[in-house]
């Protein structure tokens, strides 16, 4: 019984030291992991994500960027980009009902039935 204890105690203190290690190390590194993380381009995580809401009253090019497509694409790809944007989103499915509407407004301006 008492020689569990004392294993459990050393496994405590082993591993308080081991994260003393890497917090002390973690200090010492942390100048070059932020300049290795500024000189990943951004690219390489994709396009990233549109910054900022929907406005008021949507536009061609908010339309475009909600679906993902040009402002000068076809019906087809509408079509397409619509039901892809609807599958991921749908709130049949756990998607927002909200999101789903945008995708819908989108998709009516584009094809000009707005």
């Amino acid at each position: 019984m008492a020689s569990s204890a004392v294993v459990a105690g050393l496994a405590l203190a082993a591993a308080g030291f081991a994260g003393r290690y890497v917090l002390q190390a973690a200090k010492h590194m942390e100048p070059q992991v932020k300049q290795a993380l500024q000189n990943i381009p951004k690219t390489a995580f994709g396009n990233g994500y549109y910054r900022g809401g929907f406005d008021p009253k949507m536009t061609k090019r908010e339309a475009a960027l909600v679906l993902g497509v040009s402002p000068t694409a076809n019906k087809n790809k509408l079509r397409e980009a619509h039901r892809k944007m609807m599958i991921l989103n749908h709130p049949d499915r756990g998607g927002s009902p909200y999101l789903a509407a945008k995708i819908n407004e989108a998709k009516d301006l584009m094809d000009g039935q707005k």
